[in-house]
């Protein structure tokens, strides 16, 4: 008996990529962009070959008229990314992130699981916005966007105002450090489903809680097949090993599938409570740990476009 399938999101910030991927599996139920998948999009590189650059408004209005071509192919969910470095305080983030959050409907505001970008996150839920946490690399990090997205409108039984979020666990990250990146995303749905079932655990009425797990950083076929073994909500997948995929026959494990970690070493699993205030978890933030490279990849990635 094979697997449900999660909730395929192709992983890209061109819309091109939209239309070859729907048309390799017939549907896409989402798209997740960032600055360095806009980096990559072809009349970005065009301008940078020129020796061009973007003013922040420029910059900012063509990362509007990406997300729009991608409307036009996709109903669901698409994420779009703040600019933020270690420096850029929660203030700055949420007022970029309320300007694109105009920009279409459906969108997910990513911020990154620091704490500032908690915080922003943290207001912009309470304002009815939806996020998705990106940058996610350890237990401490998902309990604390647990926490931080956990508000009265996400407590609602009107299930017009319920609005899921998304926690993006990077597997690929981990693999390129000779860990298993697989077992952060089993760590973290295991996290969350022990808290909910327990008595101290939060009742969500019979919903599935208000974080949705999304594997994001795939960068193969056993990221793919683990990450739905495991039971993620949402896979967001570059067009390459969507191509893999359907070579593939776009094959889906059953409940016999076993996975292979190929040598890498494993991230423990740690009992880690729900019931603290965001700002309580101790967040690692030194300089060369996986969140720092991450952040400071991205920040660079837009930097590169401005004047």
């Amino acid at each position: 008996m094979s697997i449900k399938l999660p909730k395929l999101f192709l992983d890209s910030g061109n819309p091109e990529d939209t239309i070859k991927a729907k048309g390799l599996i017939g549907h896409l139920e989402g798209q997740t962009t960032n600055p360095s998948l806009v980096v990559k999009h072809p009349e970005v590189t065009s301008y940078l070959e020129k020796g061009k650059k973007l003013t922040e408004k420029e910059l900012l209005n063509f990362y509007k008229q990406i997300v729009e071509e991608i409307r036009k192919e996709i109903a669901g969910s698409i994420s779009v990314e703040v600019y933020a470095d270690w420096e850029t305080k929660a203030e700055a983030m949420l007022k970029q992130a309320e300007e694109m959050n105009t920009w279409s409907r459906d969108l997910h505001i990513k911020f990154p699981t620091i704490p500032e970008g908690l915080k922003a996150a943290h207001e912009f839920v309470k304002k009815n916005g939806r996020v998705n946490m990106t940058l996610v690399f350890d237990q401490l990090q998902a309990a604390s966007i647990y926490s931080a997205t956990l508000t009265d409108i996400s407590d609602s039984t009107d299930s017009n105002r319920f609005q899921p979020h998304f926690v993006s666990p990077f597997l690929g990250r981990w693999d390129d450090r000779g860990y298993n990146g697989l077992d952060l995303l089993k760590n973290i749905i295991k996290m969350y489903k022990s808290f909910e079932k327990s008595p101290k655990g939060r009742s969500t009425s019979g919903r599935k809680s208000h974080v949705l797990t999304l594997a994001a950083s795939i960068r193969n076929l056993d990221h793919l097949y683990g990450s739905i073994f495991l039971g993620a909500d949402i896979l967001t997948i570059p067009l390459k090993i969507i191509h893999e995929w359907v070579e593939a026959e776009k094959w889906v494990p059953d409940q016999h599938y076993q996975i292979d970690s190929h040598g890498l070493k494993s991230i423990q699993y740690e009992n880690i409570g729900l019931k603290k205030t965001f700002a309580d978890y101790p967040l690692i933030q030194e300089k060369g740990s996986l969140i720092d490279e991450g952040l400071k990849k991205f920040a660079s990635d837009w930097k590169k476009l401005l004047v």
